[in-house]
C-alpha cells in the first residue's frame, strides 16, 4: 500500500474479477521472485522468447507457443501471421497491407471491443452469419483475400454463432487457418488445448487473469510456423509488435505462473471459491426484496462460481449502479461487478445484478465485502418496514 500511497492512489477490495481496470488478478509470489530474479540480468530476447514458448509449450502439451503483452497483443500478432507470415518485407510493411491477405471471415455475434486490435494490422472483417452456406459464400467470394477465420470465444458471443469446431471445418475447407481469442477461458485448466483439439490453428490466452502472472503478459497456442510467424511480427523485431513488446522480467514470469497452474490443486481452489459465494449469500439472507444466489458464468470458460444480488430498483429504492458506486466510494473501496440488463439482453439477463467474484478476494476481505454490501442495501427505503426495522424475508 505504501507504494501507491505515495502516488495518492487508494488500493481496493477486489470483488469484479479479474477486469483489466482493476489490475487483473495478482501474481503468486512465485511468480514475483521469478520476475525479480529475471531483472538482474541482461537476455539475447530472440532466445529469451523461444525458450519461454518451448517451455510452455511442453507444460501444456501443444505444439508451439509464443509469450506475448497479453491476450489483445495476440490477437494482433495472430492477425499479422496470417497476412505476413515470416516474410521479413511483409512484416515491415504492416499495417499497410497491399497485396496480402488481410479479411478475416468473422461471425456477428463475436464482434467486440478487441476487433480494434486486429485493426492494427491493416486488417478488415467479413460479417457472416451462424450460417454454414453464408459462410463458404464468403470465403470462396474472397478467396485469395481472406487470411484466415476469426472467433472469439467468450460468455458474451456464443448465442446464434456456429462452435469451434463446425468454423474449424469451414475454415480448413477454403485453405485458410482458423484462429481464436480465448482471452479469459480458464478455468478449467483443459481449456488450453481444447480450441486447438477442435481444429483452431492459433488460440490468445490472457496471462494476467485466472493464471495469475503478470498483468502485461499472455501466449499463443498453435500450429509451429504460425507461432514462428507470430514471434517475428512482435518486438523486439521491427513489425506491427513492437510497440507492444514484452519485457524479459513478464517473460519469464508467465513461465512460473504456468507452471504453478498446470500443477496447482484446481478442487482446492474451487471449494474456497464456494465458501466464499457462500458466505455472500448467507450474509444477505434476510433482506426484504433482495435476493442473492451462486451463479456460473455462462459459456465454456472461466468457470468459476460467483455471488449474484439482484433487486426491483423501484421496490428497494435504490439501484444497482448507486449501490456500486457507494461500494467503490468506500471506505473501505470495493470493486464489484455490474451487469446491466439492457447492455447485455443478448447474454440473457433479464433483470440488473450485482456480481461479487470471490478468486480475486484475499483472505479476510470476503466478510468485508458481504457486510458492507448488506448495510449498503439495509439503508435503502424498500428493506425497512414502516417502523423502521428490517423486515424478514429469505432469499430466494
Amino acid at each position: 500500500m505504501n507504494v501507491y500511497g505515495r502516488l495518492g492512489v487508494e488500493p481496493v477490495i477486489n470483488a469484479a474479477g479479474t477486469l483489466t481496470r482493476y489490475g487483473s488478478s495478482l501474481m503468486l509470489p512465485e511468480v514475483v521472485e521469478a520476475m525479480v530474479a529475471a531483472s538482474g540480468h541482461f537476455v539475447d530476447m530472440t532466445e529469451l522468447h523461444v525458450a519461454a514458448g518451448d517451455r510452455i509449450a511442453r507444460l501444456i502439451g501443444v505444439e508451439a507457443c509464443h509469450v506475448c503483452a497479453g491476450a489483445a497483443a495476440g490477437i494482433t500478432l495472430m492477425a499479422a501471421a496470417t497476412m505476413a507470415g515470416s516474410d521479413p518485407a511483409k512484416i515491415k510493411r504492416l499495417p499497410d497491407a497491399a497485396g496480402m491477405p488481410s479479411r478475416f471471415v468473422v461471425q456477428r455475434a463475436h464482434h467486440n471491443p478487441f476487433d480494434q486490435a486486429l485493426r492494427l494490422t491493416g486488417g478488415t472483417f467479413v460479417d457472416v452469419g451462424p450460417d454454414h452456406a453464408e459462410i463458404e459464400t464468403a470465403l470462396r467470394r474472397h478467396r485469395g483475400e481472406v487470411a484466415a477465420v476469426y472467433a472469439t470465444v467468450a460468455w458474451f458471443c456464443l448465442d446464434d454463432a456456429l462452435a469451434v469446431p463446425e468454423m474449424a471445418t469451414l475454415a480448413h475447407a477454403a485453405g485458410v487457418p482458423l484462429v481464436v481469442d480465448a482471452a479469459a477461458e480458464v478455468p478449467p485448466l483443459a481449456n488450453l488445448t481444447r480450441f486447438l483439439r477442435e481444429g483452431a490453428d492459433l488460440v490468445a490466452f490472457s496471462g494476467g487473469k485466472a493464471i495469475r502472472g503478470p498483468q502485461a503478459s499472455g501466449f499463443i497456442l498453435g500450429r509451429a510456423d504460425l507461432v514462428e510467424a507470430c514471434r517475428l511480427n512482435d518486438g523486439p523485431n521491427s513489425a506491427v509488435g513492437r510497440p507492444m513488446k514484452i519485457g524479459k522480467e513478464e517473460i519469464v514470469g508467465l513461465v512460473a505462473a504456468v507452471e504453478s497452474y498446470v500443477s496447482r490443486d484446481h478442487a482446492a481452489d474451487a471449494a474456497l471459491w464456494e465458501r466464499r459465494v457462500a458466505h455472500v449469500v448467507d450474509t444477505l439472507a434476510g433482506l426484504p426484496g433482495v435476493r442473492a444466489w451462486r451463479q456460473l458464468p455462462r459459456g465454456i470458460g472461466q468457470l468459476i462460481p460467483h455471488a449474484a444480488v439482484g433487486w426491483d430498483e423501484g421496490a428497494i429504492g435504490v439501484t444497482h449502479a448507486a449501490v456500486q458506486q457507494a461500494l467503490l466510494a468506500g471506505p473501505p473501496r470495493i470493486a464489484t461487478q455490474r451487469v446491466d440488463a439492457e447492455r447485455y439482453a443478448f447474454g440473457g439477463y433479464a433483470t440488473p445484478e450485482l456480481r461479487i467474484h470471490p478468486h480475486t478476494l484475499q483472505e479476510g476481505e470476503v466478510e468485508i465485502v458481504a457486510a458492507h454490501l448488506r448495510e449498503r442495501l439495509s439503508t435503502a427505503p424498500g428493506t425497512h418496514t414502516p417502523g423502521g426495522e428490517t423486515a424478514a424475508s429469505a432469499v430466494l
